[in-house]
């Protein structure tokens, strides 16, 4: 069926003060946002997500992650820093950390993008080479440059060297690009290094200081989000 509209030529009429003026339709900018949406590679799980349709209860820390989930799609691409979601597993951080994506790609034109870290990681050691590091940087460019970028399961993949040295240059490359980014992850922010399931430990003293000056960090918990779904 046909755009009424402009009978899918991508363009309508509208009528100004003096003479008529030609514009993109209603329907094109739709079409485009749909592409982008879907260069964004959200999980098909979560590619309906928004936060209408997140279920809340009576948590002020929780009602606070979604107001401020809220702001940010609002006041972006104004923003100064990103989020970290941090909570237990099944509480639905993943859920607002997708919806804020979805929403700023379809309503700002963003170029956004998803990754779960340990896959993002997986891609770029399985395309790794020693010589000329050339799929490695295919894999990290689209990482670095996009305008919103989320990171699922932050700290989820052991700390080596080269993960270390990996998420460095991407995060570093986000923070002096002033890009901003939303990452969640399972694991407390604890400042002892001596709790080796703490987000300190598990992302590196280094990064744990940079996610510092590039994201709010909303902390909370709660029953597992997947028995309201």
């Amino acid at each position: 069926m046909s755009c009424p509209h402009c009978h899918d030529t991508g363009w309508h009429t509208v009528q100004g003060d003096d003479v008529p003026r030609v514009e993109r339709c209603v329907c094109w900018r739709q079409s485009v946002a749909q592409t982008m949406l879907t260069a964004a590679q959200i999980p098909p799980r979560y590619r309906t997500c928004d936060l209408e349709s997140f279920v809340t209860y009576k948590n002020d820390r929780l009602l606070r992650t979604v107001e401020r989930a809220r702001r940010f799609i609002d006041a972006f691409p104004v923003v100064d820093k990103g989020l970290l979601l941090i909570g237990p597993p099944g509480i639905g951080k993943t859920h607002i950390a997708v919806s804020v994506l979805r929403q700023v790609v379809l309503e700002k034109g963003t170029r956004g993008l998803y990754y779960d870290t340990r896959s993002l990681l997986s891609t770029i050691r399985s395309t790794y080479n020693p010589v000329t590091r050339t799929s490695e940087i295919d894999i990290l460019r689209p990482v670095m440059q996009a305008e919103l970028l989320v990171l699922d399961d932050l700290g989820a993949e052991r700390l080596t060297d080269w993960v270390e040295e990996t998420m460095n240059l991407i995060v570093n490359t986000r923070y002096n690009d002033r890009r901003p980014t939303i990452f969640t992850s399972n694991y407390e922010d604890i400042s002892d290094p001596e709790i080796m399931e703490s987000l300190l430990v598990r992302v590196g003293f280094r990064m744990h200081s940079r996610l510092r000056e590039m994201c709010e960090f909303l902390e909370y918990s709660g029953p597992d989000y997947r028995d309201f779904e």
